[in-house]
């Protein structure tokens, strides 16, 4: 395998080899491109994110600051949207479905460092004469119809249902099931969406006539 078909397959590999820091790098001046545009230039935010997260929906809005590693292992599906300084290490594949909004201060964080200093601390790799470290990395779904409130962290490994709702400030260390409202670190279920959950069941919410 490959050091990249490692990283994909949540193998042991090597980030600083094949071309993969002049690609974050490449992606952290886009994302700085991206941040540093008005967001009613549209016409040229779209061409910065055409080259940085090609894999994207229609009316997908990002409304910055973004950071990403990558870019390129992001999916994001119609309609989703993400609000101020979404943060998505993409060494393992992001995939994010239609309509899911994410709230503020967000981080999707797919690597996952060895637990033992001695494996996690840079070394020189005499093969090819880095600096280099060892991680793995884990992939990220997250279904259609979701909302992340502000601040959650979404580690590696982790599936989030479709048509869920996590808590501000929640830690996503393990799969939530659809339609959950799942808060809390380490993020937990409580219950169950339902439709006691529409608007409509409530109309003292409503201002009355």
């Amino acid at each position: 395998m490959t050091e990249r078909e490692k990283m994909y397959a949540g193998k042991i590999y090597d980030p600083f080899t094949e071309g993969m820091p002049k690609e974050r790098a490449t992606a952290h001046k886009l994302c700085r491109l991206y941040n540093q545009t008005d967001e009613s230039s549209t016409k040229k935010r779209e061409r910065i994110l055409k080259k940085l997260m090609p894999n994207r929906g229609k009316d997908v809005y990002l409304q910055g600051p973004i950071y990403f590693d990558f870019g390129s292992n992001i999916t994001m599906g119609d309609g989703s949207y993400a609000n101020f300084n979404f943060t998505v290490l993409d060494e393992g594949k992001v995939t994010i479905g239609k309509n899911v909004f994410i709230g503020p201060n967000v981080s999707i964080l797919t690597p996952i460092h060895p637990l033992r200093h001695e494996d996690r601390n840079a070394f020189l790799n005499e093969k090819t004469g880095n600096v280099t470290n060892l991680e793995r990395a884990g992939s990220v779904t997250i279904g259609d119809n979701c909302w992340i409130s502000g601040s959650v962290t979404i580690c590696g490994n982790v599936t989030i249902g479709e048509g869920c709702v996590i808590g501000a400030g929640s830690v996503v260390v393990r799969d939530i099931p659809p339609n959950s409202l799942a808060v809390g670190n380490p993020c937990r279920v409580l219950r169950q969406i339902t439709d006691e959950d529409l608007l409509s069941a409530h109309p003292e919410w409503f201002e009355s006539d």
